[in-house]
């Protein structure tokens, strides 16, 4: 069955914030549209590709009213180590990235690879009444797009039917 329709889990844990580690929640993020992104793990070859996309495209998710969290099953020191390694991060890693590793959070979004204990690549969009609007996976290789992430949400928010390559400011389907 999937959650989109459905209220989001809650969910909880200890996340990696600007080099500090902080508790975090989905009661934090109430009102609020937010997108939680997972990859599978620190110090790899595909997420890094990712995680700066995301990154890049911050304020435009903020200037729309959303909010950002990466999620993986790795450590907060992992995250931490691992972000601080100007060659594969040459700019900082501002928005909060999760260190799911109980593995919960993961689990309820029906995320978790479990013969490798490690997310696949996954994006859950939940609106501001705590919804959940939209769910991607991906299989470990091949990594997401964070523009048409940040081109769904904005098509969710805009609540016209939206064609296929619409884009903020487009004219909806009639």
């Amino acid at each position: 069955m999937s959650l989109v329709g459905q209220k989001a889990p809650e969910w909880s844990g200890v996340a990696y914030v600007n080099g500090e580690e902080k508790a975090i929640s989905s009661g934090d993020l109430a009102g609020k549209w937010y997108v939680l992104y997972w990859y599978p793990l620190d110090f790899t070859f595909v997420c890094p590709t990712e995680i700066k996309g995301f990154q890049s495209l911050l304020g435009d998710f903020q200037d729309d009213g959303v909010e950002m969290i990466g999620c993986s099953t790795d450590s907060f020191f992992s995250h931490k180590a691992w972000f601080a390694c100007r060659e594969t991060f040459p700019e900082e890693i501002t928005h909060p990235v999760l260190a799911d590793t109980s593995h919960e959070v993961t689990k309820a979004f029906g995320v978790l690879k479990d013969d490798l204990g490690a997310a696949f690549r996954g994006v859950v969009i939940v609106d501001n009444e705590g919804i959940v609007r939209s769910i991607t996976i991906n299989d470990l290789p091949v990594g997401r797009s964070p523009k048409e992430v940040l081109r769904t949400v904005q098509a969710l928010q805009s609540g016209g039917l939206c064609g296929a390559d619409w884009s903020k400011g487009d004219e909806f389907v009639a």
